[in-house]
């Protein structure tokens, strides 16, 4: 071989390893936008999980305080709902007790549908209802055996991702005596069909109730609901009857077990552990209380234990980690991170072999850590987008050696796409999480770029961009690699922070914003919370809040959870609540201001957005090709093809142990 060929041999491999480190650090870029902005989110919503804490750890009363209004002990099978008739297409088919593997059939038949896929409420009732019998019965842990079966199949995080569910379903087949099940929680929220998988998993559960072993997540949860989601979805598919059949759900995931034991040698948990987590008291927890995880089970009569309380978090919405040590979750809000110690002294003390978990999106489907102790598995694919992972789930085997198969649902969608597309589909789909995310702090991001900017002149350094996407947002995100994309078309030494605006004020940016849930939303949405808030500051249980109990509410506010709002400013707002200006402000009245508030709120933002759009072409003098070509590279990549559901769809493959 000359020298000439070998020179180019070698200038063609070092361009082919600059691009597929390149490529590398793209996608490794996209799933870190991917999971820092779901914690965000998380986080948002965890903290209101810290203002009850706090509450109930500095307000005496808050601990006796009788939830009333919650009725946590009045079960919601013994109240009976009227059925209203829901307008549209319905699917023609009769359910009845008990539940048989021909219904299953036809579930399935149904639900994988792209219309006429609703079933009658009354059959929604049936099932929901006597899951929520049955799972009552049941352990907080199940105890689960491969005597018989000689194996299990274990399903991780499916999000409302009907496909997945039935891609599942079609490889590994229906569950049988000699084929059980473990689904880990985190059916619902974030996905289209999560009340179709919920339907299904129970009737599954009812079908072959030795055979299917139903874990609670920690987005089996209507706080969680109400931000996430599937509030939304109920709502949207049964108008007329939603608030009944939200009830039901409740009960069903009052009773969900809160994990599994599998031949008494491996844990299988939603989240995680802490190294204070205690499996027997765990057993003794009466789960029945904790309708919802993120608020307080306050009971008549009886002091909130907060050390149990702790006790399902923690197996809830930990993750583990790399480094030694248990520390709070900081990135979630909620939980812990646990290390290699915390998990070796665990399993020590508790006689396991290892863990499986779920509750993090992995790329391939599951994640060994700490000396493959502690097994990941997350069954959605496509999860943040088309092509941004696989799905999986596991089989273990009567000496519990794990097998993997991983697969990726709706394969035609991506198949004849190049590789480029694919990226391309995935990066649009994360720069579009990112800006809504920035849209909540875009007035703090311009007025915080505008104090590096004393001329106008609409560009900053590329180091102070940086230092105010981070302190505003902070997301921990590389922005420096994100530079281009957040503020295209500048040059290399300055960024033009006006196209970071911009972009946050494109139609595809604010439209996804709109479709969103915020924690106010979600907050009002989900009255039970506010209710609770309400209970606790009712220091006599009058049922009306004097302005001297708002006060004492206020005091602890400032010592403990200091605010942008002064004592005096807040005790005006306690004061505009008194809507009838008795002096006291009963719960309607506090519901109703919230409710105002939230109104106004929205009204400003709907002007804010009227006022921009009539003075677009002033404010923005010369439009910014590249913004818009971004923006419409984002619109395009956001639209999906809905269609009837094809298990057969998929590409999939078995990875044994280890992948």
């Amino acid at each position: 071989m000359d020298e000439n060929a070998i020179r180019a041999a070698i200038f063609i491999q070092k361009w082919f390893r600059r691009h597929q480190a390149r490529q590398e650090m793209r996608k490794r870029c996209n799933w870190q936008i991917f999971q820092n902005v779901e914690y965000a989110c998380e986080q948002d919503q965890a903290e209101l999980y810290k203002f009850f804490n706090d509450l109930i750890k500095h307000m005496p009363q808050a601990a006796e305080a009788g939830n009333k209004s919650n009725s946590q002990r009045c079960s919601g099978l013994e109240k009976s709902g009227t059925l209203y008739e829901e307008s549209g297409d319905m699917a023609r088919i009769e359910l009845t007790v008990p539940i048989t593997k021909s219904h299953i059939d036809l579930l399935i038949d149904v639900f994988r549908k792209k219309r006429g896929n609703r079933l009658h409420p009354k059959y929604v009732c049936l099932i929901l209802r006597e899951a929520a019998k049955s799972l009552k019965q049941m352990p907080n842990l199940w105890m689960v055996s491969t005597a018989v079966s000689q194996q299990v199949t274990i399903c991780g995080d499916l999000h409302g991702k009907l496909d997945d569910l039935l891609v599942v379903l079609y490889k590994n087949g229906l569950p049988s005596a000699s084929n059980p099940y473990v689904f880990n929680g985190d059916f619902v929220d974030r996905g289209k069909r999560g009340l179709e998988v919920f339907l299904l998993l129970l009737s599954l559960y009812l079908a072959f109730p030795n055979s299917v072993f139903l874990n609670r997540g920690n987005h089996e949860d209507s706080v969680m609901n109400a931000r996430y989601g599937f509030i939304r979805e109920v709502e949207g598919k049964y108008p007329r009857n939603h608030k009944y059949l939200l009830s039901l759900i409740d009960e069903v995931y009052r009773w969900l077990p809160l994990g599994s034991i599998l031949n008494n040698r491996v844990l299988i948990v939603h989240g995680g552990f802490s190294d204070t987590t205690n499996l027997d008291l765990i057993k003794s927890i009466d789960r029945g209380k904790y309708v919802s995880i993120l608020r307080p089970p306050l009971m008549d009569g009886e002091a909130l234990d907060k050390a149990e309380w702790q006790q399902i978090f923690d197996v809830m919405w930990s993750d583990p980690q790399a480094s030694q040590g248990c520390k709070p979750n900081q990135l979630r809000g909620a939980g812990v991170w646990f290390g290699p110690d915390t998990t070796e002294s665990f399993l020590k003390r508790h006689r396991l072999s290892y863990v499986i978990r779920s509750h993090e999106c992995k790329p391939n489907g599951h994640e060994f850590m700490h000396d493959n102790k502690v097994i990941t598995i997350f069954s959605a694919s496509n999860y943040y987008a088309i092509g941004s992972n696989k799905g999986a789930y596991m089989r273990l085997n009567n000496q519990l050696v794990p097998h993997f198969v991983q697969y990726i649902s709706a394969a035609s969608q991506t198949k004849e796409l190049s590789f480029k597309q694919r990226m391309g589909i995935v990066e649009c789909a994360a720069l579009k999480e990112l800006a809504v995310r920035m849209r909540e702090h875009r007035d703090e991001l311009e007025e915080e770029f505008q104090k590096y900017d004393p001329d106008d002149s609409g560009c900053i350094t590329i180091a102070k961009w940086c230092f105010v996407m981070e302190s505003v947002t902070k997301l921990g995100l590389p922005w420096r690699l994100l530079r281009e994309k957040l503020a295209p078309g500048t040059d290399s030494q300055s960024v033009n922070y006006i196209r970071t605006l911009d972009l946050l004020d494109t139609d595809v940016i604010m439209k996804a914003e709109a479709d969103g849930t915020s924690v106010m939303d979600a907050l009002y949405a989900n009255k039970a919370s506010l209710e609770t808030i309400f209970n606790i500051i009712d220091a006599d249980h009058s049922g009306e809040i004097t302005l001297d109990e708002f006060e004492k509410a206020i005091d602890l506010l400032v010592a403990h959870m200091p605010g942008v709002y002064s004592k005096n400013e807040m005790l005006e707002k306690c004061r505009m609540m008194d809507l009838n200006g008795d002096g006291k402000v009963d719960l309607n009245e506090f519901l109703e201001a919230f409710r105002l508030s939230d109104l106004h709120r929205k009204e400003q933002q709907e002007e804010y957005l009227r006022k921009r759009s009539t003075t677009k072409s002033i404010i923005s003098q010369h439009p910014s090709d590249s913004v818009t070509k971004l923006a419409d590279k984002i619109s395009k990549n956001m639209v999906l093809i809905e269609q009837d559901i094809d298990p057969t769809d998929c590409e999939a493959k078995d990875v044994g142990q280890r992948s």
